[in-house]
């Protein structure tokens, strides 16, 4: 069933790729989100209403988690979830940049058992399926083993504030950075960096699928404070994301405050 859910998400994702190019470059009609959730295109909406449609008629007993769509807690009775982001880095979108995704995962008891990420303008297809591996464009692809000293990680410059670090001592790690939190994670997986990190609340939508693909290549993924990721929450929004391979994201484990009694 894995792989043939793998091939639906495949599928789904290079469907969601020709209709989003449509758009791009083109004066996609951009609204915004109340309460400062970020701008939403045409396209996005165009995308989320195919995959909507396609992929829960393909299965119809799965339940629905997308950026686009009005979340239901039915979706908290169903045994697998669809768990979807139409465009992952609208604002690169709009901006006519390339680095914008398709994200499409299916989560099974928490975990994601499926997962694809296409970026259309780089013909890139990022796929795994638990316990496969992971592919890019059909290509095995690993996660770097860089340790601390030489590690380029991919974040926000707001993540290496030194309230986040034990002793307020800050890593000397280089840092870079992409606008879509899918590709983020495709790029660590397939090794071009060595590691991402985001401290802020992430939406399930921007993560799931990036997560199943850094795992299946190797990668180490918790939360900001070292815990497994959990999916198809009541709240669909997880503590921020680590993710390295395994001995460098030991490291950061080691050296990031830890939570809170609250958190």
């Amino acid at each position: 069933m894995q792989a043939t859910d793998l091939a639906l998400l495949t599928d789904a994702a290079r469907e969601a790729g020709e209709i989003a190019t449509r758009y791009f470059k083109n004066a996609p009609d951009v609204t915004h989100k109340p309460d400062g959730a970020g701008p939403v295109t045409e396209a996005d909406l165009a995308v989320n209403a195919m995959l909507e449609h396609e992929l829960r008629a393909a299965r119809p007993d799965y339940g629905w988690l997308s950026e686009e769509t009005e979340d239901s807690t039915a979706r908290l009775q169903t045994k697998r979830q669809f768990v979807i982001d139409p465009i992952d880095g609208t604002r690169a979108f709009i901006d006519g940049a390339k680095d914008w995704a398709h994200s499409l995962a299916i989560v099974e008891e928490g975990a994601v058992i499926a997962a694809a990420i296409y970026l259309p303008m780089r013909d890139q297809m990022f796929a795994a399926s638990l316990g496969a591996g992971a592919t890019c464009n059909q290509g095995k692809i690993r996660v770097s083993d860089v340790r601390m000293d030489n590690a380029t990680i991919l974040a926000a410059k707001v993540n290496l504030q030194p309230h986040f670090w034990k002793n307020q001592e800050v890593p000397a790690i280089k840092r870079t950075f992409r606008s879509s939190l899918a590709y983020r994670l495709c790029l660590v997986a397939a090794g071009r960096f060595d590691g991402m990190m985001t401290f802020r609340p992430s939406w399930e939508w921007d993560i799931a699928a990036g997560a199943l693909i850094a795992s299946e290549a190797g990668a180490t993924i918790t939360d900001q404070y070292d815990r497994d990721l959990r999916f198809n929450n009541r709240h669909p929004q997880v503590p921020g994301v680590l993710v390295a391979g395994p001995e460098l994201h030991a490291d950061f484990a080691a050296r990031l405050e830890p939570p809170s009694p609250s958190a």
